[in-house]
């Protein structure tokens, strides 16, 4: 078992070279923060993470974990969802309104509600408990790769009233800011990009989430019914439809619409 830092209620593992802190700096690249009351599980995961590149750092409690979140630079939290002081639900939820971070959440197995409610928290992904610590790092880095291949993306790309700027993240409908997730920016990016043809589960999985879709999985049905609601407008106008049997479009404005 490798030594931690400990930091105010949490603890932050640093591989290869150790040692002792009190408190968390707040710099430093593939910095990864897991919000976890598992602390045997948190200090595994950091001897793991640590030979693959990334530091780890971890809270044990709801409260902790959303201010370490919302003080430091990280590149993606891990959270789980039954937390002590403070859900993993409420972190997310008062997360969002401070933070675009990626999340990626940690729920029991075979418990769709919650997969569902934090994808529609903002979660951008989620593993069932208990997982394999490679898949856990495979969803981290397709998350990752996804966010650094935006960042190297300058090109800017429009479908009609919906822009989309790779470089910056930003997106906007009917000249508005979109408030998204990592995820939801990633889907809508591919959607844009390919306005007017129809796009399947499995290439959507794929193409915003840098993983194949598994069996009875609905994140990407999850995410698209969160852009419908925010590409909402007064007149109902859906413009993410969905191709049964296939996937989801995102239909070209008919000439002189104003919706």
């Amino acid at each position: 078992m490798p030594n931690v830092n400990v930091c105010k209620g949490g603890i932050s593992a640093r591989l290869p070279a150790l040692r002792m802190d009190m408190e968390i700096e707040c710099e430093g690249m593939s910095r990864l923060l897991i919000i976890d009351d598992d602390r045997e599980l948190s200090v595994l995961l950091a001897e793991r993470m640590g030979s693959e590149g990334f530091q780890l750092d971890a809270a044990h409690d709801g409260r902790k974990g959303l201010e370490l979140a919302t003080t430091c630079q990280y590149s993606l939290v891990i959270l789980d969802i039954m937390m002590p002081r403070l859900g993993g639900m409420e972190v997310l939820k008062a997360l969002r309104t401070k933070s675009a971070v990626p999340v990626l959440m940690l729920t029991a197995k075979g418990d769709d509600i919650d997969r569902i409610l934090g994808l529609e928290l903002g979660a951008d992904d989620y593993l069932p408990k208990p997982f394999n610590p490679r898949e856990l790092i495979a969803r981290i880095r397709a998350i990752l790769r996804r966010v650094e291949e935006r960042g190297q993306t300058s090109t800017r790309v429009d479908a009609d009233d919906i822009a989309i700027d790779a470089e910056r993240r930003e997106a906007r409908f009917q000249g508005k800011p979109l408030v998204l997730t990592t995820v939801e920016f990633a889907i809508l990016e591919v959607l844009v990009r390919n306005v007017g043809r129809v796009l399947s589960r499995d290439f959507l999985t794929d193409a915003a989430m840098g993983r194949s879709l598994g069996f009875a999985d609905r994140t990407v049905d999850v995410h698209i019914s969160n852009l419908r609601k925010k590409l909402s407008t007064n007149r109902g106008v859906e413009r993410i439809k969905t191709v049964r049997g296939t996937g989801y479009i995102l239909t070209p404005m008919p000439n002189g619409s104003d919706l």
